[in-house]
């Protein structure tokens, strides 16, 4: 009942005093709109970075040949330390926590023909659980390479859409031949295109793939130029690379401390500095836009001690017919409270109609979708909480500690 008398005080002076009392619920809005728009797109960027980082493969761990730094069992140091296949088979029997892994062999210099149309991508051998690991999709009527492929060392090629596009254009490509060198292979899937951030040797669109015993067969590589591996979960990537290291160690014979003996690229290490990146971004935005919504706390503590200051009177006849203390503060504090409420929800209004126009002209390739989440909504409603128990603190502790005689002369 008492907050209902207090609505209607508060709306008899917005009546009253409506440019006064406008103009602080706007400044209200305002930092409402700065908070909730810096923060909906720094949500919205970091959902995409994040996407294309996990195009590269969730969690995966990419290994390179390094060159030793150590002498180790009669063996100098600077010896090159190079994979051949079977070292993936090798790991998976040693490691129990390596649940998918695959060789990757690399071949940049032949040519791939079809028609009068020619480019040179990034040919690679892998085996088919490589497609899940690096998130090699194929659209819709394709496939991936399997273990049928692989045993018969078919003459099969799933392409990049990039490739796809420069050789085919848009005609479907699946079930016809493109020419590697001088050897016909049979296209059976096309990659689903997607964003990527960040790659190694080249990135997807511009790769052909192939299964990894018929690259070996085609090319005659004795190495690979890689090996990729998932583990069972994320908390053992650290415990399966000091066993890598042992394992490689023994069969290569160099010293397992050596680090620099093999090159391993940990892509959950980069998930782990982009999410402290990313807080640190959103903690940013967040206080950069409550200094605005700081400035509007500033106009409501105004208004408020000025609406003290004219209801002085009311005030000390409300103190003398027997209102406590605590009704005063409740009174002020409810005032304030409906200030900043009313401002916060034109704030969320206008925030989302920004944030609708943002992601309708498309610019999410490049900054993300801005995203109003639950978590921009809790941290922005406990900004305007702490913004306006502190707008009403002190105008609402002066109401209340005025003397009702003092109060009743003015």
């Amino acid at each position: 009942m008492r907050f209902v008398t207090v609505a209607r005080e508060f709306f008899h002076d917005l009546r009253a005093q409506r440019l006064r009392t406008t103009l602080t619920i706007l400044g209200v809005t305002w930092g409402t709109v700065a908070v909730v728009v810096l923060l909906a797109f720094g949500v919205g960027f970091e959902n995409q970075t994040r996407k294309r980082s996990i195009a590269l493969g969730d969690g995966i761990v990419i290994m390179f040949g390094g060159r030793t730094t150590k002498a180790f069992a009669g063996f100098p140091d600077g010896r090159p330390i190079r994979y051949v296949e079977d070292d993936a088979a090798l790991l998976a029997r040693e490691i129990p926590d390596i649940a998918q892994i695959s060789p990757e062999y690399s071949e940049r210099n032949t040519p791939v023909r079809r028609g009068s149309e020619i480019v040179r991508p990034n040919i690679t051998g892998i085996y088919p659980v490589y497609g899940d690991m690096r998130n090699i999709i194929p659209a819709a009527g394709g496939r991936f390479i399997n273990q049928l492929d692989m045993k018969q060392r078919r003459r099969v090629v799933v392409l990049g859409d990039g490739v796809k596009q420069s050789l085919f254009g848009d005609e479907d490509a699946i079930g016809q031949d493109v020419f590697i060198g001088i050897t016909p292979f049979t296209v059976i899937g096309v990659m689903v295109p997607k964003n990527q951030n960040s790659s190694y040797n080249s990135r997807d669109t511009d790769r052909m793939f192939i299964p990894a015993p018929t690259h070996q067969a085609v090319f005659g590589n004795r190495y690979v130029s890689n090996i990729v591996y998932k583990t069972t979960t994320p908390f053992v990537h650290e415990a399966v690379e000091e066993r890598v290291y042992q394992v490689l160690g023994r069969k290569y014979r160099f010293d397992p401390s050596d680090e620099d003996a093999l090159m391993i690229w940990d892509t959950a290490e980069m998930m782990k500095f982009l999410g402290a990146f990313f807080l640190g971004f959103k903690i940013f935005m967040a206080i950069v836009g409550s200094f605005t919504l700081t400035v509007g706390g500033i106009g409501v503590a105004n208004i408020m001690y000025i609406v003290v200051r004219e209801r002085t009177r009311e005030i000390g006849i409300k103190r003398s017919v027997g209102a406590r203390r605590r009704d005063i503060l409740f009174q002020f504090f409810a005032e304030t409270f409906l200030i900043v409420g009313v401002g916060a929800v034109l704030g969320f209004l206008i925030s989302w109609g920004l944030v609708a126009v943002v992601g309708a002209i498309g610019a999410e390739q490049f900054v993300g979708r801005p995203t109003i989440s639950g978590q921009v909504a809790v941290v922005t409603v406990a900004l305007l909480a702490v913004i306006a128990f502190m707008a009403g603190l002190f105008p609402a502790r002066r109401a209340a500690n005025l003397d009702p005689v003092e109060a009743v002369r003015f």
